[in-house]
């Protein structure tokens, strides 16, 4: 039974995983902060309300041969889809971080406090945030100042104001520095009338010059400060509040967000399209769709409205993330939209390159929708056509690719300035590649331009 690759940092326990089954043991530096947990009742209201994962006692036996020092044994729930907060929309880091604010408000008021507040403590259940670490809530101690008050800074606070303050998008650092974004590095980037903003002063400025003049005698002198329970509460409300205060800004709004509106179809047309899409993914009996290129998440709500049980979309465009993460917590849709770029995916990262797993080391669909995007790769990106459809096929065992034709208007903007790219991007060519790694099971030419979706099924 292995532990998981990314659980090695606390001492207070670790997660293990055997057969899909998921458990997280509690180890002797562990076992007085999570029976004092235990019995303040917090851990069942927070699991009770859906914001803190379920947590059931099992036999500690259980992981005797693994982990005999372990005192305590819990098996949570597997959650669909493991992702980064490098990879979420802007809503998705907000809402996690409103998540962690609202759990420590909460702990406080049951006797304990957050030992750190790292984002990566935060998974998703379609676009709802789930708190998965139950060995971070720790008892207070009175006088305890803000534990986790840098790191949450620099994990969820710096990250949402580079983008809302100066329209970075804040995904790719990220992705660079699995520890957030350091205040002095944000300071030095912010529009100087961002930094007149007094909470920006307190919380990036000054704290970025402190990064920088730190002494030990000013890290020891750090040690003795204290903090009234109030003042903790307040500082975290105060925190929350400007959090949720937080947008993206217009600049991210675009084209791509109402894509299949723009795209040139007729009613008719966008009508059959879904209505091949939903029967596929109905023949299909798929529980867990990749939607690639998901846009505002049209087709992804198409396919859990027909039996999927979870879609993952992935949409490199900002814009087009923010609309499909609100479209899903708006609709309460079993659906996390993710910021990847599907000619970059996430990699291997962290200690030894196991600690945050790469995109392919955690593919679990059943079916995948390409639609609307093969031109893109192919054309738009200079990919091979035959290395694209492979890679396509090896993602899911079903799935449906739209073939967008060169004559079509959109091809045709991509080939304006590329006329001599991607030569054996034809029909004819599509099906008899794709053919030769899947079988065929449905061919449907769904727009009077040719656009075609072609249903497989991998042998």
């Amino acid at each position: 039974m292995p532990r998981d690759v990314a659980s090695y940092r606390d001492p207070a326990g670790h997660v293990h995983q055997l057969d899909g089954r998921i458990f997280r043991t509690v180890l002797s530096p562990g076992q007085a902060n999570y029976a004092a947990a235990r019995a303040s009742g917090f851990l069942e209201a927070a699991t009770a309300d859906g914001r803190l994962i379920e947590g059931t006692e099992v036999d500690a036996s259980l992981l005797s041969g693994e982990e005999p020092a372990a005192l305590h044994v819990l098996e949570h729930p597997r959650i669909p889809f493991i992702s980064y907060p490098y990879c979420w929309s802007f809503y998705g880091l907000r809402s996690a971080a409103l998540l962690t604010l609202d759990l420590h408000i909460d702990a406080v008021a049951h006797g304990l406090t957050l030992s750190d507040s790292s984002a990566y403590n935060v998974q998703f259940t379609g676009a709802r945030p789930v708190f998965i670490d139950y060995l971070s809530f720790i008892r207070y101690e009175e006088g305890q100042v803000w534990l986790g008050y840098r790191q949450f800074c620099e994990q969820f606070l710096n990250p949402l104001l580079l983008t809302a303050k100066a329209g970075v998008p804040f995904q790719a650092w990220y992705r660079g520095s699995l520890e957030g974004i350091a205040s002095v590095d944000l300071a030095a980037l912010l529009p100087w009338r961002s930094r007149l903003n007094p909470l920006v002063a307190l919380h990036v400025v000054l704290q970025g010059r402190l990064q920088r003049s730190v002494s030990a005698q000013q890290t020891a002198k750090a040690k003795t400060v204290r903090l009234s329970k109030t003042a903790l509460v307040n500082n975290l409300r105060s925190m929350r509040g400007f959090v949720a205060g937080l947008n993206p800004p217009a600049s991210q709004s675009s084209p791509w967000q109402d894509y299949e509106q723009n795209a040139q179809y007729t009613a008719d047309e966008r009508a059959h399209k879904a209505q091949t899409v939903s029967d596929v993914i109905a023949a299909s009996g798929a529980r867990t769709v990749w939607d690639l290129g998901c846009n505002s998440g049209e087709y992804s709500e198409i396919a859990l409205n027909s039996g999927a049980e979870c879609v993952i979309g992935f949409e490199p465009d900002a814009g087009a993330l923010n609309a499909a993460f609100q479209r899903a917590e708006r609709k309460q849709l079993n659906c996390l939209p993710l910021s990847i770029d599907l000619t970059n995916p996430s990699p291997s990262s962290g200690w030894m390159q196991r600690e945050r797993l790469g995109l392919m080391e955690r593919r679990n669909a059943d079916c995948v929708l390409c639609l609307a995007l093969l031109h893109h790769l192919v054309i738009g990106r200079n990919l091979p056509l035959t290395e694209v459809l492979s890679w396509i096929v090896s993602l899911a065992p079903h799935g449906v690719i739209e073939f967008v034709p060169k004559s079509d208007p959109m091809a045709k903007q991509l080939l304006t300035w590329k006329p001599t790219v991607a030569p054996d991007y034809d029909l004819d060519t599509m099906r008899g590649l794709l053919g030769g790694m899947a079988r065929i099971t449905g061919e449907t030419v769904v727009t009077s331009s040719g656009r075609t979706l072609f249903a497989f099924e991998r042998g």
